[in-house]
C-alpha cells in the first residue's frame, strides 16, 4: 500500500507496519493525547486574539494547525498500519473523552458482612490507585 502524506512524517506507513502492535497502539494514545491538548491550547489562544489582536499568538495558532494536522495524519498513518498487519479497525483508537470511573455511595458493592476487612482488587499484583491525573494502574 502506498501512501504520500501532506506533511512531513518522521517515518512512512511501510516503516510504521514493521513496529511491533503495542508500540503502533502507545504511539496512537500519545498522538491523541498531543492533539487534544493542543485544541485546548487554540481555543484559548482564539479567545485571547479575539480579546486583544496579538501577533505572537496569531502566529502560534498557524503553527499548530500544522501540527495537528501532521500528528492526526501520523494517527491515520498507524491505523492504516494496524489494518495492514491483519488489526481489524476498532473504535478503541477513535479519539473521545472518558470520564474516570468514580462510584458513589450509593452505587458500591454490597459489603459481606464479615469482621474481614477486605482489600482493594488487584491487577498484576498492584492495588489500584487513583492519581492525581485521574489515570489507573493497568
Amino acid at each position: 500500500m502506498e501512501y504520500r502524506p501532506r506533511y512531513p512524517q518522521p517515518f512512512t506507513l511501510a516503516e510504521a507496519v514493521r513496529l511491533d502492535v503495542p508500540i503502533i497502539a502507545e504511539e496512537i494514545s500519545r498522538l491523541q493525547n498531543s492533539v487534544e491538548r493542543l485544541r485546548a491550547t487554540q481555543k484559548e489562544l482564539n479567545e485571547a486574539v479575539a480579546e486583544s489582536p496579538d501577533p505572537d499568538f496569531s502566529k502560534a495558532i498557524e503553527e499548530n494547525d500544522i501540527v495537528i494536522g501532521s500528528q492526526e495524519e501520523r494517527v491515520s498513518m498507524l491505523k492504516m498500519a494496524l489494518t495492514e498487519k491483519g488489526i481489524p479497525s476498532s473504535p478503541h483508537y477513535d479519539p473521545f473523552p472518558v470520564p474516570p470511573l468514580r462510584r458513589t455511595q450509593s452505587q458500591q458493592p454490597a459489603q459481606e458482612s464479615s469482621s474481614q476487612t477486605q482489600t482493594p482488587p488487584t491487577r498484576r499484583g498492584f492495588q489500584n490507585q487513583d492519581h492525581v491525573d485521574g489515570g489507573i494502574d493497568l
